[in-house]
């Protein structure tokens, strides 16, 4: 007999019209078959309560690969929110293996895409903050987190659920691999853009900011961590142009960037010979604020 493993396979195999994959044969990326088009409401239906019956990791995982490549489609966007799907894969970033919580995060991201989605995953946030926390530094669970809430912070809505995560944010610029880096500097560089999160973030502790503002950074790195800066230096003045007044620490951002500034200064007159246009221009923003 096929037993309950079994006939969830087949199961899912019939909800994606895959007949190849009733013999377990998959591809080679080990995913389910990707849909070259957008999926009908039964079949997307029938993806979403598999998630809800099955407690097996690899079901879970494939289910979810499926239903995230189905999201580039905006229609499917619509109609896995009007199936409560966002509620089902939300529902697996709390007591699921890393790698299925990896799935969920990349599905949740292709969603994100979608406005009216955004409003019932901000409900995640935080739980999305615990996985960065808790994954394994560079980890592909934790990129996978990061790259949802660039997408979470593009507009400043939900900026005041990411605060706390500020601390662990820096502490992934200042130890993560060029790949963490960049990650975490998207969002850093959308919460900067909110004068809200201004004081937030300048009274953050991040000792080696400084070593980003070098020529030898990679570029894309370099240009976001200036871009970061200009920012909060656009920002940290307040309406009549006073500065805004905070207890600070010697080894916050705000020291950093503007009361010890010196070293800052000597980097930013450094990076004016940079080969690349745009970070010049981010460096001239600097220096002109």
């Amino acid at each position: 007999m096929w037993g309950w493993r079994g006939a969830a396979l087949v199961a899912a195999a019939a909800a994606l019209g895959a007949g190849a994959w009733y013999g377990l044969g998959r591809r080679a990326d080990n995913s389910l078959p990707v849909p070259s088009h957008a999926m009908d409401v039964d079949t997307l239906q029938k993806l979403i309560h598999l998630l809800q019956a099955t407690d097996d990791p690899l079901i879970q995982e494939q289910a979810l690969i499926t239903l995230s490549n189905s999201a580039a489609f905006s229609v499917n966007q619509d109609i896995i929110r009007n199936l409560d799907g966002l509620s089902v894969i939300g529902g697996m970033l709390s007591d699921c293996v890393p790698k299925v919580k990896e799935k969920a995060l990349n599905a949740l991201n292709n969603l994100s895409m979608n406005i009216k989605n955004q409003e019932e995953i901000q409900v995640y946030i935080t739980q999305v903050c615990r996985n960065i926390e808790s994954a394994p530094l560079n980890s592909d669970l934790q990129l996978a987190g990061l790259r949802l809430l660039t997408n979470m912070s593009v507009t400043s809505d939900y900026h005041h659920k990411m605060i706390n995560s500020i601390p662990c944010f820096l502490h992934l610029l200042s130890e993560g691999t060029e790949r963490t880096q960049l990650q975490v500097l998207k969002v850093l560089v959308n919460l900067s853009a909110n004068p809200d999160m201004t004081r937030h973030l300048l009274k953050a502790q991040v000792p080696s900011l400084l070593l980003l503002f070098d020529s030898h950074i990679n570029r894309d790195i370099l240009l976001r961590a200036l871009v970061l800066a200009a920012n909060l230096k656009k920002n940290m003045n307040n309406e009549d142009g006073t500065v805004i007044q905070d207890q600070y620490s010697e080894d916050s951002i705000f020291f950093t960037l503007c009361r010890d500034s010196t070293q800052f200064a000597q980097k930013l007159a450094s990076l004016l010979h940079h080969p690349d246009t745009e970070v010049k221009e981010q460096v001239v923003r600097i220096l002109t604020q």
